[in-house]
């Protein structure tokens, strides 16, 4: 009598996971300074294309805001961490190891602050390494070969530093080293053209980002001198004082400053920083500006620098400049 044969049943699906079943694969966490300037958001591009799991940082401070890095953010779909180091960067500011730019600009000590933070950041929370958008040689004194070297040593990071868009142009990374990063798959651009920039945006499908060096303040040349002119006659400026700067023409006598404001948006902010012991002026019948008088000194605003401060205000309205029955509101706070 002839036997049936018995057909192997093939495995269940648990059997088969199972028995197949691989560990898991580590899932590499990135934490990238994003701007939200290009070069930044294609760092974290390059990095999201490498399946790794990327976290934005950012920082804000009296001289430029967080505003362009959360726009960005939002569009490469990542999560983003702010840090408001606007005390810290001051100190900086006042006296720079590594000296300025151009204008009263600290960029080697502001990267490398910003950096010692990215590495607390990544110890305390357990990323794999912290990666920037720099790009060798595009800016002469932040991003030359020895400022990235320098900025790498004070921070701290020595070879947990990556960025992407030049690092084949240097020192291997640890991450690298251990296969976390393809380098293979990394940049080699380098100098100050953004030629190439420009090409992997359009070919990525990034539309939008602002231009280089547009965000921060303190490479603006006219701020710059009134920044430098402030920390010359009070060092120990504060808050309100840093953030008037933005706004208005500032005029100097002695001790003490006018502030006039250029337009209706700008006599709006300037009117809410006033504080104890400032003045508030305008005109009563004619539109202009709204001036605020801040004494840095001892003692009351002198009768003869407000007086200055009046015919400021009138000077600088078109309606009341050669005008004879102009009066004044003051407003002492």
């Amino acid at each position: 009598m002839k036997k049936n044969k018995v057909k192997a049943l093939p495995p269940t699906t648990f059997q088969e996971n199972y028995c197949t079943k691989q560990k898991p694969q580590k899932v590499v966490r990135g934490l990238v300074l994003l701007s939200g300037g290009l070069d930044s958001i294609l760092a974290v591009k390059l990095l999201i294309r490498q399946k790794i799991k990327v976290t934005g940082l950012t920082f804000k401070s009296y001289f430029f805001s967080s505003d362009q890095a959360e726009k960005a953010a939002k569009e490469l779909g990542i999560k983003l961490k702010i840090v408001d180091f606007s005390k810290e960067n001051l100190k900086i500011v006042k006296s720079p190891k590594h000296g300025y730019g151009k204008s009263i600009n600290p960029c080697i000590d502001c990267h490398a602050l910003m950096l010692k933070i990215a590495k607390r950041i990544m110890e305390e929370e357990s990323f794999d390494f912290v990666a920037t958008g720099e790009v060798l040689g595009e800016r002469p004194m932040s991003q030359n070969k020895t400022a990235l070297d320098i900025i790498e040593k004070e921070s701290s990071l020595s070879g947990y530093l990556l960025r992407p868009l030049s690092a084949k142009l240097l020192k291997k990374t640890i991450p690298e080293k251990k296969g976390l990063v393809s380098r293979e798959n990394l940049f080699d651009i380098s100098g100050r053209s953004r030629k190439r920039q420009i090409e992997l945006a359009k070919k990525w499908g990034i539309k939008e980002y602002p231009t280089p060096a547009g965000g921060c303040l303190l490479t603006d040349l006219e701020f710059g001198k009134k920044l430098k002119e402030l920390l010359k006659r009070y060092p120990g400026c504060k808050d309100s004082d840093l953030v008037l700067l933005k706004y208005g023409r500032h005029f100097w006598f002695d001790n003490v400053k006018a502030i006039i404001g250029r337009n209706e948006k700008e006599n709006k902010e300037i009117k809410k920083l006033a504080k104890k012991g400032d003045n508030l002026i305008e005109m009563k019948r004619y539109p202009g500006p709204l001036t605020l008088v801040r004494n840095y000194g001892k003692g009351k605003t002198s009768l003869e620098i407000m007086g200055k401060a009046k015919n400021l205000t009138q000077y600088y309205s078109v309606k009341a400049r050669e005008k004879k029955d102009v009066e004044f509101k003051i407003v002492s706070f």
